[in-house]
């Protein structure tokens, strides 16, 4: 089979404004960013819908994912493609990729075989600068509070308790921690920091949770930065700082257009990570979908019980969102691995470890029916795949009454995914309950907390660490205890610890601490070892990449 580039290259895209043509989209709110990739005016979301169907909001999850790599973003791609195949209308809204995976260990973020997103050099690198204005934006108001503290801090910040950090769209441990401000006293205030990887950024949170302009403003305005000697908050309003960082965020918070291979519409927007931020497109992304097709296909990062979860609990419950049906992506190779094959060994046909991996399936089909969701088990087929090894993730399905479709959008594209299509269809016309959340927002943090380790993982207890108490008294005392909580996990296991694989038992979840994202709208809560700024491998992606007669090569 052709490479991903080979395929991609092989393929000319329609004109982006004929896509949005095609959408209904007026050319005044179209904003071309060159041939094949448009900007789109949030203005739409406030003139009438003119589809006759109601909108179907399908999520797209997995379960937990393995160093082989289980194919949400390709499958949602080949569903929004046989969605249009059978006759539907159909749209995507995707996450925008990170320069951190794309230069370290996974690669890219458009999809992969005949399920992909053009072009997919640009949209990997740089694609039109959000990543780029949230860095930039979060690093004002880390200037501007350095700024305030070296003129004469006249609102008594407390350099110790100053939370806010920088950010960088790399992989690059050596920054997680740093001091600033030295270099004598002409150099600033020295104190300690460090960095993020841009897709943690509290920023990028708020851009994806946003309804609108203005409430991105009042995001930004509120935006927690630290604590006064008498430990009271200081926000990015008192700082006089949320003006100018909404004025970067200008461009970035209209959604991006582009297309699949075959000429699907796709809005590509946002990109926080699942295992340490929220892990879905914006919600303004997700409501264009919805408001200019029938069908908006959508996913979130990592297993079910990282992406999915803060999707239902804190998206859906914030934005007032809901599915119609969730796709449950499992691959024979990644059950085989839970089921104790080693990686090197995957490719070897092996049904019975495909059963010993089951577990894992079953957990995550219950963390979706905790939500009063049932799933449709889509199995992304590798050419690998024997006929028995699928047999047995069949029969399981059809032993607990889940819907089970085998897809083979990698080769073909849409027409490899039409009987995941139309079982995504079948599925979600007798059934249209609203789903149930995990917890209701207004109960107590560790009650929050516990619920989801336990619900979603299968956690005994939760721990907290003496550190988390204290910011467990810090949230009490100045009212935040009222936010959901974005719990930062491991994506390689159920547990908090990432050697656990298949679903683990007895065990405890420990909770190391717990901050406060009062602009996002949620708490950040720290498990295990689980790092903001990630590092490079010893072989980086980036050591492949390569610019050669003008174009992009060695990009996966």
């Amino acid at each position: 089979m052709p490479t991903d580039l080979e395929i991609a290259s092989s393929v000319t895209p329609r004109p982006i404004v004929d896509v949005a043509a095609e959408l209904g989209l007026a050319e005044d709110v179209v904003l071309p960013y060159g041939r094949d990739i448009a900007k789109v005016d949030n203005a739409v979301l406030t003139g009438p819908r003119s589809r006759p169907k109601p909108a179907r909001l399908i999520l797209v999850s997995a379960i937990t994912p393995t160093p082989a790599g289980e194919g949400k973003t390709t499958t949602s791609i080949g569903l929004a493609q046989a969605m249009n195949r059978i006759g539907e209308s159909a749209c995507l809204a995707l996450r925008e990729p990170s320069l951190g995976p794309c230069m370290g260990v996974k690669g890219g973020a458009t999809g992969g075989g005949y399920s992909q997103v053009l072009p997919a050099d640009r949209i990997n690198l740089h694609f039109t600068g959000d990543f780029h204005a949230i860095t930039s934006a979060n690093n004002l108001l880390a200037a501007m509070l350095d700024n305030h503290l070296y003129f004469g801090n006249d609102l008594d910040i407390d350099p110790r308790r100053v939370n806010w950090r920088r950010v960088l769209d790399l992989n690059d441990r050596a920054l997680r921690n740093a001091i600033v401000g030295l270099g004598g006293p002409l150099q600033g205030v020295p104190r300690e920091s460090g960095f993020d990887i841009t897709a943690a950024s509290e920023v990028m949170a708020m851009l994806c949770l946003a309804e609108d302009t203005d409430d991105l403003r009042r995001r930004l305005e509120r935006t927690l930065v630290g604590l006064t000697r008498q430990r009271e908050p200081v926000t990015a309003g008192q700082l006089e700082a949320s003006g100018a960082m909404l004025a970067l965020l200008r461009d970035a918070l209209h959604p991006n257009l582009v297309q699949t291979l075959e000429g699907t519409p796709a809005f590509v927007h946002g990109g926080p990570f699942a295992n340490i931020a929220h892990g879905c497109n914006s919600v303004i992304a997700t409501r264009m979908a919805m408001h200019l097709s029938d069908w908006a296909i959508t996913e979130a990062g990592f297993g079910f019980d990282l992406g999915a979860e803060k999707f239902f609990d804190i998206k859906c419950v914030g934005a007032g969102l809901d599915t119609a049906a969730v796709v449950l992506v499992a691959t024979v190779r990644a059950l085989k691995f839970h089921g104790g094959v080693a990686l090197a060994e995957l490719a070897s046909p092996d049904p019975a470890s495909v059963e010993s991996g089951l577990p894992n399936l079953d957990k995550h089909i219950e963390n979706i029916q905790h939500f009063g969701e049932s799933p449709v088990v889509a199995l992304n087929r590798f050419s690998d795949d024997t006929d028995e090894e699928i047999e047995v993730v069949r029969r399981r399905c059809a032993e607990l009454g889940v819907p089970f479709a085998v897809s083979d959008h990698h080769a073909r594209g849409g027409e490899g995914a039409v009987d995941l299509a139309r079982a995504v269809c079948e599925h979600v016309e007798p059934d249209a309950r609203p789903f149930r959340p995990l917890y209701d927002w207004t109960e107590s943090v560790p009650d929050k907390i516990t619920k989801v380790a336990r619900k979603m993982y299968g956690a005994g207890e939760v721990v907290f660490t003496a550190a988390a108490q204290k910011d467990l008294r810090t949230i009490e005392k100045h009212g935040y205890a009222d936010l959901p909580v974005c719990i930062a996990k491991t994506p390689a296991s159920l547990s908090d610890d990432p050697k656990r694989r298949g679903r683990p038992s007895g065990f405890d979840v420990t909770v190391r601490a717990i901050q406060i994202n009062a602009g996002a709208g949620f708490l950040v809560v720290l498990t295990g070892d689980i790092m903001r700024m990630p590092g490079l491998p010893r072989t980086p992606l980036a050591a492949s990449l390569d610019l050669r007669n003008g174009e992009i090569v060695g990009l996966r």
